[in-house]
């Protein structure tokens, strides 16, 4: 893919950088956050594994239907709705932290309940992009670049080392800054041009699109590829996460405020990573690229799992981070390129389901194997999920396969294809 005679990004995508910059601040300030208010309630690996699978639940329950509603509504309106809905909800635990009531299942509750609205968020701003910006592979990279670096340095660098000093103010206080990003997320978004839907209205069930969009994604083996790295990826690190705060504190000596450097050395190596991202998908092939930095972050997790001190972990962090960085650009933007755009909705949401599926049975995989046997091993389980996973999709998503989905999609956008118009040819790219 290379970036000659790519267009400039037009001035909507500035505003809706400026919108997930706002939303991943907030982001990052839970994210930070929460762990650590869990911590406040329970010392339990099960407890704290509750509250992280709520929050991917809603993808196993409504992933593949929320992106038929999806490319059915208007996308920039599902968007702002959505963040407007999860700023007003987290004043419930806010209120709750303000009047001692908080407890393990109103956070489980509410992070059901936050992962539900991110469901339709994310999936809209994976199909508004393309229809905003066109299909071109190049500019895809730079629009995902872009976005994914602001997200990393405000999700990560800033996000982190904020709800740590928020929490200490008060358990209210980081959730109700999350609130305020939400809210103008919000306000931003509902500001970006409305563009029309891809087809118009058709008379068809709701399950049976929702199965078309499925059934395109399982019938590519590229897409197929790009769907299985972040569902088995996700195993892995979910697993990480659940007992990461526990891991730095009780192992690393880490404390409230280290545990968000922590994060934030993390945070490093993704910035890093997306701002490269299309150097090496231009250098190794985007295929190769992909399969390079799975590899990678095997590697980094094997490393974290065998730190004993905070300077160990964090590099090793830092590089699993860049890994992740790299791929979060890399293949969204290869989904993008290849999927039509009356699809959109419905093949990310498919693919982003397997993933966020996948984290339920990371989290309560990462708190069994902290309880039956000790903190470490989730991290040397996930290091081992990770480099079998590389080794299984590489084939999938090979730079000669990636290379003829391109060629094989280029038509679809135009037009007079027969599938832009009819929702009802439903056609897989050609597969080698």
């Amino acid at each position: 893919m290379t970036t000659s005679g790519v267009r400039k990004l037009p001035a909507g995508f500035g505003r809706l950088w400026t919108a997930q910059t706002v939303s991943s601040l907030g982001d990052g300030v839970s994210h930070a956050a929460l762990p650590l208010i869990a911590l406040t309630l329970t010392r339990e690996p099960m407890a704290l594994a509750v509250v992280t699978a709520a929050g991917t639940l809603p993808w196993l329950l409504f992933g593949v239907v929320g992106g038929a509603l999806v490319d059915r509504w208007d996308r920039r309106r599902t968007m702002w709705v959505a963040d407007a809905v999860r700023a007003v909800l987290l004043v419930i635990p806010a209120a709750a932290a303000a009047l001692d009531a908080l407890s393990i299942p109103l956070l489980a509750a509410v992070a059901f309940l936050l992962g539900l609205g991110g469901l339709f968020f994310d999936t809209a701003a994976t199909a508004y992009l393309p229809d905003l910006l066109g299909r071109g592979p190049a500019l895809l990279e730079r629009a995902n670049s872009r976005l994914r670096g602001a997200q990393t340095a405000m999700s990560g660098f800033a996000g982190p080392p904020a709800g740590s000093a928020l929490l200490a103010l008060g358990r209210a206080v980081p959730l109700i800054a999350d609130a305020v990003s939400f809210m103008l997320s919000a306000l931003l978004v509902r500001s970006l041009p409305a563009l029309p839907r891809p087809v118009p209205e058709v008379r068809e069930s709701l399950l049976r699109q929702a199965r078309a969009g499925a059934s395109y994604v399982f019938r590519d083996r590229v897409l197929l590829g790009l769907a299985l790295r972040p569902a088995v990826g996700n195993v892995a690190f979910i697993a990480v996460e659940t007992v990461l705060a526990l891991f730095a504190h009780d192992r690393l000596g880490i404390d409230t405020y280290g545990f968000g450097l922590l994060l934030t050395a993390e945070a490093t190596g993704g910035l890093l990573g997306a701002g490269i991202a299309s150097h090496l998908g231009r250098r190794l092939g985007t295929g190769t690229a992909l399969t390079c930095t799975a590899a990678v972050e095997g590697l980094a997790i094997l490393g974290l799992a065998s730190a004993s001190n905070p300077y160990v972990a964090g590099p090793a962090l830092a590089v699993c981070g860049a890994a992740m960085g790299a791929t979060m650009v890399l293949g969204p933007s290869l989904r993008q390129a290849m999927v039509p755009a009356h699809l959109m909705g419905r093949v990310a949401s498919t693919s982003r389901m397997l993933a966020m599926c996948a984290a339920p049975i990371g989290a309560f995989l990462g708190g069994w194997l902290a309880t039956a046997y000790n903190l470490r091993t989730p991290l040397y389980a996930a290091a081992a999920l990770l480099l079998a996973m590389t080794a299984v999709t590489a084939s999938m998503t090979s730079n000669r396969r990636v290379e003829a989905a391109l060629r094989a999609a280029a038509p679809a956008d135009g037009p007079d294809h027969p599938a832009a118009n009819d929702p009802t040819q439903v056609t897989a790219p050609n597969s080698l």
